[in-house]
């Protein structure tokens, strides 16, 4: 008998390390159900196989939550809402920034934000080269967005001294981390599991050069 989702969100939160309440549950499972919807119409994601958009979207998202810090977190790039979606749901206390250019694709993000609840995020559309942030995000995270180079080019003028760009890559894009624009460094790089997958991504933490 195939595990039932509520099951299999609960053992992927407890091997990541995080509690999800059955709320929380019930809105991952809703956001599928939105993603399976809008898809038909929207193209959101080239996912359709439900399985697949549990194992390959939702617990790879929330698997980078027990490495990004911050209270106020940017997705740039976010798409269907990836990664953003799936963490700000368990994180319901972090302000969230989803932003995207694709019109659709926002529109998708603002039914998600109405139906689930989600009163924690806020969804923008434009390019972020064009975004001007009232208060600079803590946590910049992209995931399938552009090389390092291009991403830190694009998203820059929004990262304080502090904050930390957490840049999600295949494992073997951590050659991007070499050509680095100059005054960033790479100040952490971690394999990140992702529960029922036999292999892991790179979490990849940039941040300006203090001096």
């Amino acid at each position: 008998m195939a595990e039932s989702e509520p099951a299999l969100l609960n053992n992927v939160a407890e091997d990541i390390g995080i509690s999800l309440s059955d709320m929380q549950i019930s809105q991952l499972i809703a956001y599928v159900d939105l993603m399976q919807k809008w898809n038909r119409t929207f193209n959101l994601t080239a996912v359709r196989h439900r399985p697949e958009l549990f194992s390959r979207h939702i617990s790879e998202s929330l698997a980078v939550m027990p490495y990004i810090r911050g209270r106020k977190w940017a997705d740039i790039g976010t798409g269907a809402g990836l990664p953003g979606i799936p963490l700000a749901i368990a994180k319901p206390d972090t302000e969230f920034v989803l932003l995207d250019s694709n019109g659709k694709k926002t529109r998708f993000l603002l039914e998600v934000k109405r139906a689930l609840g989600l009163s924690n995020i806020k969804v923008e559309t434009t390019r972020v080269e064009n975004w001007q942030p009232t208060h600079r995000p803590d946590a910049v995270i992209t995931r399938a967005f552009a090389d390092l180079a291009t991403t830190i080019e694009r998203i820059e003028h929004i990262l304080h001294d502090q904050g930390v760009l957490f840049a999600m890559k295949t494992e073997s894009a951590v050659e991007e981390s070499r050509s680095l624009l100059p005054g960033f460094e790479l100040v952490a790089q971690q394999n990140v599991v992702v529960p029922g997958r036999d292999w892991p991504f790179q979490l990849l933490s940039i941040q300006r050069i203090k001096r």
